[in-house]
C-alpha cells in the first residue's frame, strides 16, 4: 500500500513540474492579439473559403471561422472584445464593410472575450444593439486613434442611450 501512496505521489509530481514547464514556456511566446474571428457571410461566399481565409489572414485576423446564411443578409454588425487592437479592429470593420455592404450596428464589447471579434452575428438581439452612423464609424476608423482610444470611443458608441421600446 505504500508503495502505491509513492508511485502516485511520484506520478502527480512529474505531471505538476510538467505543467509548471509549460506554463513557463507559454509566458515567453507572443500572445496572438486576436484570438478567434467569427464570421456570418451570404452565400453567394461560400465557395470563396479559400480567398476569404487568405484576406482576413492578411489583416492580421488568424483564426477565423466562416459560415454562411442560407438565405437572405446577414446582420450589419460587428462586435469587438475590449483587447482587440485599434488596428486589427478597423481591418475587422473595413472587410465587414466590404463583405457584409456596411457596418449599421456595433455589439458592446462586454459581451465578448477579450481578444475576439465577430461580423454580422446573429446571436444578439436589439437590446444590445447600437445604431451607429457613417460620421461615427468614420472615427472609428481612424488610424490616428490608439487601442486605448479606439475602445473609449467605441464604449462610448455602444453604451446605451434609450432603453429598447418593447421591454
Amino acid at each position: 500500500m505504500t508503495l502505491q501512496r509513492y508511485a502516485c505521489a511520484l506520478a502527480m509530481a512529474i505531471c505538476v513540474s510538467a505543467m509548471g514547464t509549460s506554463a513557463v514556456m507559454a509566458e515567453g511566446t507572443a500572445v496572438s492579439s486576436v484570438s478567434r474571428v467569427e464570421v456570418v457571410l451570404a452565400d453567394q461566399y461560400r465557395s470563396q473559403t479559400a480567398t476569404l481565409t487568405e484576406e482576413f489572414t492578411q489583416a492580421g485576423l488568424t483564426n477565423v471561422h466562416f459560415q454562411f446564411a442560407k438565405l437572405g443578409r446577414p446582420p450589419q454588425n460587428v462586435g469587438l472584445g475590449r483587447d482587440v487592437p485599434a488596428d486589427k479592429a478597423r481591418e475587422a470593420i473595413r472587410l465587414a464593410l466590404k463583405y457584409n455592404l456596411g457596418v449599421g450596428i456595433l455589439l458592446p464589447e462586454r459581451l465578448f472575450p477579450p481578444r475576439f471579434v465577430t461580423i454580422a452575428s446573429s446571436n444578439y438581439d436589439d437590446t444590445v444593439e447600437s445604431k451607429i452612423d457613417q460620421a461615427a464609424l468614420a472615427q472609428l476608423q481612424n488610424p490616428a486613434l490608439t487601442t486605448e482610444e479606439f475602445h473609449a470611443l467605441y464604449r462610448t458608441l455602444t453604451t446605451m442611450k434609450e432603453s429598447p421600446g418593447r421591454y
